[in-house]
């Protein structure tokens, strides 16, 4: 029989710290602390096999299971001398989700299962507090009724503020023993009038509906669009972990809390955290009450404040990484429930990897693995100008870093609705945020709450997310049903404007400006590490010098891809290319292309000098020529009448562009085909450019690159073309520049003929949106119509279009490599789309033995941090078969 269930306690595991796999990320952190004799409430974790088993078999639990449990619960009331069920000795537990990767408060939590009418009573006898055992029990009602029955946790949330006003209470802790009572009672009523039954009173009935909520919550909505946004597998399924309740709610000798080890919002090494006095987890992270800062544990119970210093000290050595770890006091005495690696902003991550290989803690490698490469782009949102005049309506806790302006908004799906539907940028504003807020909050630019603290649900996911996020602003008075909030004399209505500052907690009235960021030393110490341990070179989009200006300082090792036909819209020649287009003949044509010619090398000598001593690929004109001419008639008219031709004439030529299917159509070397005159302008445009250039002792390289080559002769005919072009230009002004001709594949035959093509291109660039789009036979333009649908039900797991569908559009891709280099050894491979600053498809890039990638400036350093990823990850997968073999 497989063995199911795994045990914790008395300074022993059956687990360890590896096996995250089978028992969770918090199941195998419960074991291994347990290990290392850290002070672990004893328990049991069921693995994720199991969980995967009951959705297999139809929501049933694998043979056998239920006898293992029932075995643990023996050892567990072996370990505490307490039974599970007894009223007069009675052990409560906790029921805990615990996936592979953390996903923090996005599964199903349910504490003191065991507690019913005969054990509370034995609770009070045993610990001589009655208000103790009725708070635990009142908890316990309302758990098993909202995360198991359903039932609206507000309604809850309404009894309680209910009898507080009827007791005259401001909170929960005011409240006696005798209200308590009272409390318990009324929740009992309401679970049996949401669900037509009693509250369970069998603890074992409590512990199974506990149980299967957590499988049940693997699956939730909010843990599905969670798991969307981090990348993590659906099929991973989620461990239970079962643990001996400990209290932190018996009175002021008690209290619970989260503690990080270093600061998760700026990286600093100084002891972070919160707790609450008489109080148990939930209070914390979900932001009902606002803690008080770690520090003062010093002063409300020193000797455990003592303790919990030590344990992080020893948490973060054994771990090597900054951890994240949840505490509970009971009378004095410390417990430690659960420790993870800490969810941080990616300027902390950056800091914290750093600074730990300055402390010999670990090495350049594992500093760079650390980082994931999607988190960076945190660190190039903008910031609030300091020299701003700002309206600061009121102040609460810097939770995440970054500066966030839009609408205000009150709930998550009018946030997700206006993002999505209208294009808004919205700030989301709550009392506290819960899980199933999630799709908002990735929805809003930032998150402003009123209670909870810097360990709060919206902190901690705000961090995740990197959304700049202010917590616990008390002062703000926010009502979600009249969509407003009131602070002092300012009241902020659904749809005015609000900013934030994540980094100093400010709230901020109306429209700021926002500036670039200034990159960290930490940062570009740590980039200069992975350049260090990659191979691939990492090239930008860029079609202006500002452009290439911003992507160079972001570590960009030349241009691959610069998109001459944007040039083309600019104010001061868009008369003249549209005089090329209607001229009627060939003479005409030249005469329009000779007005373009100096705008287009102005444009070239510009980049060629942002660029200086690095590489820079041109791609000749792509799109179709209609795109340069308007469509509806007042235009058509306007036009008319400023170039001093019929209307109807011009009418008429943009009638004879139309296409069925223009992206298949009269476009890309086709173009230079037919209308070789304009090919020839522009790569003399751009041998000037270089040929100036070069006379003002500037390095320039200038690559030449003929857009969507499906056809050997096209490639011949144009390379002829750019060649004689090019070397007239080198032998009229006497400047020698070496220049390369090359063709993107972005149509599958080309990359099915690469070698033929090879015999005529020095490079090949990927155009990977076209070659996705036509090996797919999709529309990139029209599929939001389906692809949300298709990765909803399984077709497929991601858009093609964002990450690069290896197993299709890939094998050409290798294909071409391979045809390519077998014919031109030297072939220079890159990749020009925006896969070219998406992880996995560099990964994939690395592995293919392309040279190059490119993608737009902002996303440079992602894509050389993932491929220094991907060239540590082939060491790894290398130094294996080395093993085997």
């Amino acid at each position: 029989m497989s063995k199911y269930v795994y045990f914790f306690g008395s300074g022993k595991a059956e687990g360890k710290g590896s096996m995250k796999d089978l028992l969770g990320g918090k199941g195998a952190n419960l074991a291994e602390m347990t290990n290392i004799e850290l002070p672990v409430p004893p328990g049991f974790t069921i693995t994720t096999e199991v969980c995967k088993l009951y959705y297999k078999n139809n929501k049933k639990h694998p043979t056998g299971l239920e006898k293992q449990v029932e075995d643990n619960i023996k050892k567990l009331e072996k370990a505490t001398g307490k039974k599970f069920g007894d009223p007069s000795n009675p052990m409560f537990v906790s029921v805990r989700s615990g996936a592979k990767f953390s996903m923090p408060g996005m599964m199903d939590t349910i504490l003191n299962i065991g507690l019913n009418d005969q054990s509370v009573e034995g609770l009070v006898n045993k610990t001589k507090n009655e208000r103790m055992g009725f708070d635990s029990y009142r908890r316990i009602v309302n758990m098993l009724g909202d995360v198991v029955m359903g039932i609206p946790h507000e309604k809850f949330e309404h009894v309680m503020s209910e009898l507080k006003r009827e007791r005259n209470v401001k909170v929960d802790t005011d409240l006696s023993a005798e209200a308590l009572k009272e409390l318990v009672r009324r929740y009992k009523a309401l679970f049996k009038k949401e669900t037509g039954r009693d509250f369970p009173q069998d603890p074992r009935e409590q512990l199974w509906l506990a149980i299967n909520a957590v499988f049940l919550s693997w699956n939730s909505k909010r843990a599905i669009t969670y798991r969307k946004l981090n990348h993590i597998p659906d099929d991973l399924g989620t461990a239970v972990n079962v643990q001996t309740m400990v209290f932190g709610n018996f009175g002021n000798d008690s209290g619970t809390g989260v503690g990080f080890t270093r600061n998760p919002s700026t990286g600093k090494k100084e002891y972070y955290g919160e707790y609450l006095i008489n109080a148990q987890g939930e209070d914390v992270v979900a932001g009902i009450r606002t803690p008080k800062h770690i520090s003062e544990l010093n002063k409300d119970l020193p000797h455990a404040y003592r303790e919990l210093v030590k344990i992080y000290q020893k948490l973060e050595a054994h771990y090597k990484d900054m951890q994240d770890f949840e505490f509970t006091i009971e009378r004095g005495k410390l417990y430690m429930l659960q420790t993870r690696a800490g969810k941080r902003t990616a300027y902390a991550a950056v800091r914290i990897a750093v600074e730990m290989v300055k402390e010999k803690l670990i090495d350049k490698k594992t500093a760079v693995l650390r980082i994931d490469p999607h988190q960076l782009d945190q660190l190039l949102h903008k910031q609030i100008n300091v020299k701003a005049k700002l309206d600061v309506i009121a102040k609460g806790l810097p939770a995440s870093p970054g500066a966030a302006v839009g609408k205000a908004v009150f709930t998550a799906d009018e946030a997700e609705r206006m993002a999505d539907e209208e294009g808004e940028k919205v700030i989301l504003v709550r009392n506290e945020t819960s899980p199933e807020d999630i799709h908002g909050m990735n929805a809003a630019e930032g998150i402003l709450t009123a209670r909870g603290g810097m360990t709060s649900h919206a902190a901690v996911v705000a961090r995740g997310m990197g959304k700049p996020c202010v917590a616990g602003c008390e002062k703000l008075h926010i009502s979600e049903q009249r969509k407003e909030l009131t602070v002092g004399p300012h009241t902020v209505k659904e749809g005015d404007i609000l900013a934030l500052n994540g980094s100093t907690g400010e709230v901020i009235l109306g429209e700021v400006e926002l500036i670039e960021p200034e990159m960290a030393a930490e940062f570009k110490t740590l980039m200069e590490w992975a350049d260090g341990m990659r191979k691939l070179s990492v090239r930008t989009n860029a079609d202006t010098p500002n452009d290439a200006k911003i992507a160079r300082d972001f570590g960009a090792e030349g241009i691959g891809l610069c998109r001459t036909e944007h040039m083309f819209f600019e104010a001061d020649r868009i008369k003249a290319v549209r005089e090329m287009i209607l001229a009627d003949d060939e003479p005409g044509r030249r005469r329009a292309l000779a007005k373009i010619l100096p705008f287009q090398k102005k444009d070239f000598i510009g980049i060629f000098k942002a660029m200086k001593d690095l590489p820079v690929t041109i791609r000749l004109l792509d799109p179709p020529l209609h795109e340069f001419l308007p469509y509806d008639d007042q235009q058509i008219s306007e036009l008319a009448l400023e170039m001093g031709v019929p209307e109807e004439k011009l009418k008429a030529r943009v009638k004879s562009l139309h296409e069925l299917n223009p992206m298949l159509g009269f476009r890309g070397c086709r173009l230079g085909v037919v209308y070789p005159e304009i090919s020839e302008m522009q790569v003399k445009a751009i041998m000037e450019a270089a040929c100036e250039c070069t006379k003002e002792k500037m390095k320039v390289y200038p690559e030449i690159m003929i857009p969507l080559v499906g056809h050997v002769n096209e490639i011949k005919m144009m390379r002829e073309l750019c060649v004689n072009t090019a070397d007239g230009v080198i032998k009229e002004t006497g400047v020698k520049v070496k220049y390369k001709v090359g063709t993107m594949i972005e149509v599958p035959r080309a990359a099915v003929t690469a070698d033929e093509i090879a015999e005529y291109a020095e490079f090949f660039s990927f155009g990977t949106n076209d070659l996705t789009q036509m090996t797919y036979g999709f529309s990139r333009d029209d599929i939001g119509k389906f692809i949300p649908e298709y990765i909803a039900k399984k077709v497929m797991d991601v858009d093609p279009f964002q990450t690069l569908d290896t197993s299709g559009v890939g094998q050409l891709i290798e294909m071409a490599v391979k045809k390519g280099r077998s014919v031109r050894k030297d072939l220079k491979v890159g990749i020009c789309g925006e896969h070219g600053g998406d992880p996995k498809s560099v990964e994939f890039c690395h592995f293919a033995g392309l040279t190059y990638v490119s993608c737009s400036p902002f996303r440079v350093p992602i894509a050389r941090l993932a491929a220094a990823h991907a060239n540590l990850k082939s060491q790894k997968v290398s130094q294996g078969v080395s093993k085997d073999k």
